[in-house]
């Protein structure tokens, strides 16, 4: 009798204790993005861009985080489910490769040599490079007229080399982050600043800068943003392109894009947008 109880005991411990192992795995954020029962979701985003994805103290706003929030739910993961994840442009794919993230939303532009490490959902807007620059200047409407021009973009981008190659006579100017660009252009320090067009629109909406700077308005590439997932995930990519398109036929998409990037005055490209998602591979 005492060994068959010893038995019991035993038997009820392991199994105490599997169960107590598979509640800190869904509690640590292991989850997929079928899951769901409260289980953390992660999603990376950028913390320093007005309108796309900045974090305010406790608080996340931005065009990235109404999307990436609306395709969580769809997924089956409430608001409070979500666990924001700081996504610097040049650790998203080791991010989501290592399962850090269960995707980026993050101005995310697809491209084929960003694909040959991840897979892309989308894309759920299109943007474009172009120029920021004081409202009250008149003069530049585009990179034909930045010749003899202070250029600012941040160092090693590659949308301040792309001005440069197209405007040989522009002089660049390169500092560490897009905010002292944006400081160094309201003090006339420089005469433009360039990147993607919504990164812009939300600088130029910030409280600080309203009526002070304007987006030029004439887009010199295309930036398609998607939603970056681990490669070969095309079930996920599926849901999340199901996700993005009922966003848009509901209006979601377009209050998100109004509430974000509208104070800026951004005009949305309609010819690009709402974007058309791209086959799952």
């Amino acid at each position: 009798m005492k060994i068959r109880q010893i038995g019991a005991v035993t038997a009820a411990s392991v199994l105490a204790l599997g169960l107590t192992a598979c509640g800190d795995s869904a509690k640590d954020g292991g989850s997929t993005a079928g899951g769901g029962g409260g289980a953390k979701f992660k999603v990376g985003i950028k913390f320093d861009q007005p309108g796309l994805g900045l974090k305010e103290g406790a608080k996340y706003t931005g065009l990235d985080v109404d999307v990436a929030t609306y395709i969580a739910k769809e997924l089956g993961h409430a608001a409070g489910d979500i666990q924001w994840v700081q996504s610097p442009s040049a650790q998203r794919e080791t991010l989501i490769s290592t399962g850090q993230v269960d995707m980026v939303v993050a101005t995310y532009s697809i491209t084929d040599a960003r694909k040959e490490k991840i897979s892309f959902a989308g894309p759920y807007f299109v943007a474009g490079q172009d120029l920021l620059v004081r409202a009250d200047d008149s003069s530049i409407t585009g990179p034909d007229a930045l010749t003899g021009k202070k250029l600012c973009s941040v160092t090693g981008s590659t949308s301040a080399q792309n001005v440069k190659k197209k405007v040989p006579g522009v002089q660049l100017q390169e500092f560490g982050t897009y905010s002292e660009c944006v400081a160094a252009l309201v003090s006339k320090g420089v005469d433009a600043l360039t990147t993607d067009n919504t990164i812009l629109a939300g600088y130029a909406s910030q409280e600080q800068y309203k009526g002070k700077l304007k987006v030029v308005g004439a887009p010199f590439s295309t930036e398609r943003y998607g939603i970056g997932i681990k490669k070969g995930d095309t079930a996920t990519c599926e849901k999340i392109n199901t996700a993005i398109a009922k966003m848009i036929t509901d209006k979601a998409w377009q209050k998100a894009v109004d509430d974000n990037l509208g104070p800026a005055g951004f005009k949305v490209d309609a010819a690009t947008n709402p974007p058309k998602q791209d086959a799952c591979s």
